[in-house]
């Protein structure tokens, strides 16, 4: 029986444990940077801070205590925030043995290093690394909705490994060895999923809506090309196919972020009507401009979605700006 630590019981670390615990096979460890929210799970059978209404299996071991999360573990899976994903590493490393895989299922980018979440694993430890990611709303998934996702690593065996440990009736998995298109497909498409946010805060319509997701597409890619990703990748599951549900769906958090600045609320009082949650496109965009600086690469999107955010520009100038720049082909 493989044994799988889950680092972070927000959302999406909840929903994995539900799936895992489903499947079956596991010994599962999910644990919470929050002793109550962890106490209240034990005791309820229930993540009622970030996701209520689904139960969470009596054998998934849920703790506050990062030694008894990740002792023994094979496969240590990181659902942590962006921002925090390095001061939790931090302490997980030195209980880590060489042969525990880590596995970062976090999609954004290091604000201050603009490092991707694998780059802020390997610098804190040797271990073997992947990646998760793709469409993937976790309420959807810890209700048993058929979900397709990507696990990638360039260490050859630990993407199949993943593969192998969380596939299940309900959530297939691709492999991918392209981690940095991957992974930057997962954070970058948040980004665009503000500005799709935006648009129908507005009530523009459906055709800036569209174009919003084609254009996204292509500024996605560019940078993850720049990164050494590869094109093909930003066309799959963790590219396109993120990108179309975060811009779409009403369960995503930064559409919603975007709705609500497009409504003419303010970006702190949004934040804070989140009690806890995260939109992790708030943080990547401005590190998504510090890498297009860095790579030459021109993002039109993610600089009027930065200029709204953080220096207070209005969204329909934001829009205007957009479309009356110079022609160009496609």
């Amino acid at each position: 029986m493989s044994r799988i630590a889950i680092l972070g019981a927000g959302a999406w670390g909840t929903a994995l444990s539900i799936s895992l615990a489903r499947r079956g096979g596991h010994s599962i460890a999910l644990w919470s940077f929050l002793p109550d929210l962890a106490e209240q799970m034990r005791e309820t059978g229930e993540n009622l801070l970030f996701l209520p209404g689904y139960t969470v299996p009596a054998d998934v071991l849920v703790t506050s205590e990062l030694p008894a999360a990740v002792r023994e573990a094979d496969l240590v899976v990181c659902v942590t925030p962006s921002e925090h994903l390095r001061g939790t590493l931090s302490q997980v490393a030195p209980l880590l043995t060489r042969d525990q895989i880590v596995v970062s299922a976090t999609k954004g980018l290091e604000e201050t290093s603009l490092l991707r979440m694998s780059q802020v694993i390997a610098s804190l430890t040797d271990n073997a690394c992947g990646v998760l990611s793709g469409p993937s709303f976790a309420a959807e998934v810890a209700a048993g909705a058929p979900t397709a996702i990507v696990a990638a690593s360039a260490v050859p065996g630990v993407a199949q490994i993943v593969q192998r440990e969380f596939s299940s009736p309900t959530l297939r998995l691709y492999t991918n060895d392209d981690v940095a298109g991957v992974e930057l497909g997962g954070a970058l498409k948040n980004v665009i999923a503000l500005a799709a946010g935006v648009v129908h805060g507005l009530d523009l319509g459906y055709n800036p809506g569209a174009a919003l997701i084609t254009r996204g597409i292509a500024e996605i890619t560019r940078l993850a090309v720049a990164c050494g990703g590869r094109r093909q990748t930003l066309a799959g599951l963790s590219g396109l196919g993120d990108l179309v549900l975060t811009c779409t769906g009403s369960l995503s958090r930064n559409r919603t972020v975007g709705t609500e600045l497009g409504k003419g609320r303010q970006l702190a009082d949004i934040l804070e009507g989140l009690e806890g949650k995260v939109a992790e496109g708030v943080r990547s965009t401005s590190a998504a401009l510090g890498l297009a600086a860095r790579y030459g690469v021109e993002m039109p999107i993610t600089e009027q979605m930065d200029a709204v955010l953080h220096r207070g520009k209005s969204p329909k100038d934001a829009i205007r700006e957009l479309m009356t720049r110079p022609g160009r082909d496609e």
